[in-house]
């Protein structure tokens, strides 16, 4: 089993950016000297939680900080861009990682950003875009003919090739044919976990659903793959959970819940999943309350707290609950306080998952 890290990032409304920037990108480096495999940064345009519009940006400075962990767009929300003008940030960025990339897309699930580009949520329009829109890309990467390119969400024209002033569409990808593809899921049978069966993409399970809806997602990505004649492979499945780590059980879970975890359920994402009715996510049992939702809820059902032996047992169990996946991805929060946190990620990196090492 690998170890990787997924940020959306989680920062209060008001924190200064220039600040909030420097902290992320501080974690991505010292995860990167852990030994983490990969770390994939979210996009959102009007969050002001999730305050990174251009992780594509971000990712370019911290390719130059790291040396070792694999950098991905957690995600690419297709419906935010026209597919020309990501096409070539994104070959651009694979080449100045040169390969240390993979590149995550999705349809967008944040009202706001949705409501800035005429996407109505309900009818699923923003789905049906993305799967366009990566064809779109995928077809400019393969084969870049010139000629207009029209469709209900784009209109752009590349022009006929000019060889004596350089005239053409150049910019593709370093891997080849295109950086690997990461998708994520949330929902029972999730549309775009199909996806990732029928084309071989990277399937991940969000952090905020319980382990016992899992299996539902493998669902998916092997029925996918079934349509497609492929074979899923679990081993490219990732998992995102909270997780934290200290010396004793007691500690980790007095510090977990004093800490900005809480914070950030309570504060940001209960006050999202009561505006949208999305409470349900994140029930193991269908009848709960919404009131029953609470953070003591989440430390015992969902987040991996505890001591080294306790947080080995928490993945071991979810490994074997799920039938295995490959990578464990932890969330990201703000590192306050820094050293405690520091501490946990250590702790995973260097006692925690060796642990594991015979799960494949």
């Amino acid at each position: 089993m690998k170890l990787g890290f997924f940020t959306m990032p989680l920062h209060p409304p008001g924190s200064v950016h220039a600040d909030t920037l420097d902290a992320d990108l501080d974690q991505i480096v010292t995860l990167d000297k852990l030994g983490f495999a990969e770390a994939w940064v979210g996009e959102h345009f009007t969050s002001e939680w999730e305050n990174i519009p251009a992780p594509d940006l971000f990712l370019a400075k911290a390719i130059g900080m790291t040396e070792n962990i694999i950098l991905g767009t957690g995600v690419t929300c297709m419906p935010n861009h026209n597919p020309f003008t990501i096409a070539n940030r994104i070959a651009q960025l694979d080449n100045l990682a040169r390969g240390r990339f993979y590149w995550g897309v999705g349809s967008g699930g944040f009202p706001g950003d949705l409501e800035v580009f005429g996407y109505d949520f309900k009818n699923g329009e923003n789905r049906q875009m993305t799967r366009e829109a990566l064809d779109c890309v995928l077809g400019l990467w393969a084969d870049p003919k010139p000629g207009r390119y029209k469709s209900q969400w784009w209109d752009f024209t590349i022009p006929e090739t000019d060889d004596y002033v350089g005239v053409k569409y150049h910019m593709t990808p370093y891997q080849n044919p295109h950086p690997p593809i990461g998708v994520a899921g949330v929902s029972p049978k999730s549309e775009t976990l199909f996806l990732a069966g029928e084309r071989g993409y990277i399937p991940m399970s969000i952090n905020l659903v319980p382990s016992n809806q899992l299996p539902s997602h493998w669902d998916a990505v092997e029925e996918g793959a079934a349509r497609t004649g492929r074979t899923a492979d679990r081993a490219n499945w990732r998992i995102a959970r909270e997780v934290f780590v200290a010396d004793t059980t007691e500690e980790a879970r007095e510090k977990a819940l004093a800490g900005t975890m809480p914070r950030d359920f309570q504060d940001y994402f209960f006050h999202s999943f009561s505006r949208y009715n999305l409470f349900k996510l994140m029930k193991a049992n269908p009848e709960m309350t919404d009131e029953e939702v609470t953070v003591e809820y989440l430390l015992e059902n969902i987040w991996i707290v505890g001591s080294v032996d306790d947080v080995t047992a928490k993945i071991r169990a979810l490994y074997e609950e799920v039938g295995g996946f490959g990578t464990l991805l932890a969330m990201g929060h703000e590192w306050e306080p820094r050293d405690d946190w520091q501490h946990s990620m250590e702790l995973l990196a260097n006692e925690v998952m060796p642990q594991l090492s015979d799960l494949k």
